[in-house]
């Protein structure tokens, strides 16, 4: 399930900076006041309405794909230290017996 949820969250993911790539920036209409070509492509209203429409359905199935995956990601039983085997005990060695201190110094008188 979550492979499918991947590989459609991997195409909505190129889909759509493909169709931001395609849209013109705010200041394209100047360059065709100057002598640039009219893009009749899409039609004579421009690609402006069914970019942004694509642009927003786009996003949206960007978020929905992304919040499925987080959710998918959640269920599963993902420990890092599953199927890890405990080291075997290493026993520390006997630190040596303290030494004897030292007789304290008899007073003479």
């Amino acid at each position: 399930m979550s492979s499918i949820v991947v590989v459609i969250h991997v195409l909505v993911c190129f889909a759509l900076i493909f169709i931001v790539l395609l849209q013109h920036g705010k200041g394209a209409g100047i360059g065709a006041a100057f002598g640039g070509s009219s893009q009749t492509v899409f039609g004579s209203t421009g690609a402006a309405p069914l970019l942004a429409k694509l642009t927003a359905a786009a996003a949206i199935l960007f978020m929905v794909t992304s919040l499925g995956l987080t959710f998918l990601g959640r269920q599963k039983d993902a420990s890092v230290m599953k199927g890890v085997k405990p080291a075997a005990q290493q026993t520390v060695p006997a630190s040596p017996a303290p030494a004897k201190p030292a007789p304290a110094p008899q007073s003479q008188k």
